[in-house]
């Protein structure tokens, strides 16, 4: 965050403490002015981080003398620091320092601490914010800066395969909740000097640290400028997931469509940004944002780039019909039992009219049950634990939907409409976007039992509609589609073989166009007669 930003969530601050102590609500921070700048006077920097820091049992200050000449104290945060190299690199060589010797503290320091970083820290802001972050600092008696030592230490998740995100080819690492291990899962893919790491941070509590991801040279400056204004806006307690910051950073915050990519998957991530797009790291989760998107972007797995394109294209079509069947499928059903008996055929209209005898509710009513008994088991075999989640969905399906059929409640076509849906809701790769299609079913099967295919057809118009105006920070949601683009359509509808791909998305402003050579087609080296 900048200066001016700094400033003026000081000044909201501020104004916030002014109104707490008009309603007479204490107000700690009014006490401590963070901003100021260190002390030369050792006692008056302890007292002050004691205030700070009052009632923080895990804060520790540990005093100790560099070669028994000068004062000094090591403030630290029990759990996020090293506390074993702390006390070999740190405080064992500064006090057993041989007395009298001709340099000045900051130069022995920088001399015997051994660790990786020591940075100079001036403020009580920015001394904060690095034992906020581990790393231990040392504040010396009549020294008006202090050492932050680049110490960090705290338990963390080692990278597995994201569950929710699994492939049959493709790499087998996902990102975890620690923002260093995901960089660095990024650099080890684009090892280019060009893959630019911009630090942000939000949250006046929670100090969330955010890391903007991109290739120079592909993100155009433009992109880049947006995504900084929308996150430097933010001013809130706390960022607890990417899904909190993406709420605050979306175009339309009314839509069911994310907006945003949300994966846990690095080499998605390297794909993106080498088409141009930006990605947005948060600390203490493990998916990351992806800006901008597209609809068929979510529609789109990182396996359907590791096979053969005929197959990847294959596998793509089964996806879009799926996708269809999901949304459509039981508002279709209602439709054509309730008004349009007429377009199906005689021998299945007396099967579907033979098993409805004994069920006593209308087709929408039932479909609607059944729709909502669906969901509640879903949601129940995600909630449960592991070992019991997926026997109770699976087995609750199958007793529930057995038992209504025998009890007359609903019909057998009914059950495997439904099952079908759910089972076609489950082919759609990214998870934000089956919610959204979760989501539409139920108004579509209302507009179904009321209008009949009149009211889907309302309904189909009202979401297209709606699409073709939505954007993704600037770029239109249905592209390459609509606006139609010839060269982005070779990755829509197909996958196209990579020796095809020769241009980049053209996302926004200017671009780098081409990614390949022309002319790359496989063919049989032939030597000369």
């Amino acid at each position: 965050m900048g200066k001016k930003g700094i400033l003026s969530l000081l000044n909201k601050r501020r104004k916030q403490g002014e109104s707490n102590k008009a309603n007479n609500i204490p107000d700690v921070e009014s006490t401590v002015d963070q901003e100021a700048l260190l002390s030369t006077n050792l006692t008056d920097n302890e007292n002050m981080f004691r205030s700070i820091y009052k009632n923080c049992s895990d804060v520790v200050f540990r005093p100790f003398y560099i070669g028994e000449q000068d004062k000094a104290i090591l403030i630290y945060i029990e759990g996020l620091s090293n506390i074993e190299e702390i006390d070999d690199s740190v405080i064992t060589p500064l006090i057993n320092s041989p007395m009298g010797e001709n340099h000045s503290v900051d130069t022995l320091i920088h001399k015997k601490v051994s660790t990786s970083s020591v940075k100079e820290v001036k403020t009580f802001s920015d001394s904060i914010n690095e034992i906020s972050s581990g790393n231990p600092i040392i504040l010396v008696n009549q020294q008006k800066t202090g050492f932050a030592l680049g110490l960090p230490k705290w338990e963390k998740r080692s990278v597995e395969e994201p569950q929710a995100e699994m492939v049959v080819r493709g790499p087998r690492e996902g990102f975890v909740e620690t923002i260093g291990v995901n960089m660095s899962l990024l650099r080890r893919r684009i090892r280019s000097p060009k893959l630019k790491m911009k630090f942000m941070e939000v949250g006046e509590y929670t100090k969330t640290k955010v890391m903007l991801a991109y290739v120079d040279g592909l993100a155009d400056q433009s992109l880049q400028e947006e995504v900084i204004n929308r996150i430097n806006r933010i001013d809130v307690d706390g960022i607890l997931e990417s899904g909190v910051l993406e709420e605050f950073i979306e175009d339309n915050p009314y839509s069911p469509f994310p907006q945003t990519l949300a994966t846990e998957r690095p080499d998605v991530v390297t794909g993106n940004l080498l088409e141009g797009r930006i990605a947005i790291l948060v600390d203490g989760t493990p998916y990351v944002l992806v800006v901008p998107t597209t609809f068929y972007s979510l529609l789109q797995s990182s396996e359907d780039y590791y096979g053969r394109f005929i197959i990847g294209s294959a596998i793509r079509w089964l996806r879009y019909l799926f996708l269809l069947i999901s949304l459509f499928l039981p508002s279709l059903y209602v439709a054509l039992l309730t008004f349009h008996q007429e377009m199906i055929p005689t021998t299945l209209l007396f099967s579907v009219a033979a098993s409805r005898t004994q069920v006593p509710f209308p087709a929408l009513v039932e479909v609607l049950m059944m729709e909502i008994t669906f969901e509640a088991l879903r949601e129940a075999g995600l909630r449960l634990p592991k070992q019991v989640g997926s026997a109770v969905s699976i087995v609750g399906a199958l007793v529930i939907g057995e038992a209504a059929v025998s009890a007359g409640l609903v019909s057998a076509p009914m059950v495997i409409v439904v099952a079908l849906t759910g089972v076609a809701s489950f082919t759609i790769p990214r998870y934000s976007a089956t919610i959204a299609v979760r989501m539409l079913r139920f108004p579509m099967i209302l507009l179904a039992g009321t209008l009949g295919l009149l009211g889907i057809m309302m309904g189909i118009m009202v979401i297209i509609i709606h699409m073709a105006t939505l954007r993704s920070f600037g770029v239109p949601y249905l592209s390459p589609m609509a606006p139609m683009d010839g060269q982005g359509m070779k990755d829509v509808l197909m996958r196209g073989p990579w020796w095809k791909l020769n241009k980049r998305p053209h996302l926004t402003g200017r671009y780098n166009k081409y990614r390949q050579s022309n002319n790359q087609k496989p063919s049989p080296i032939r030597g000369k007669d």
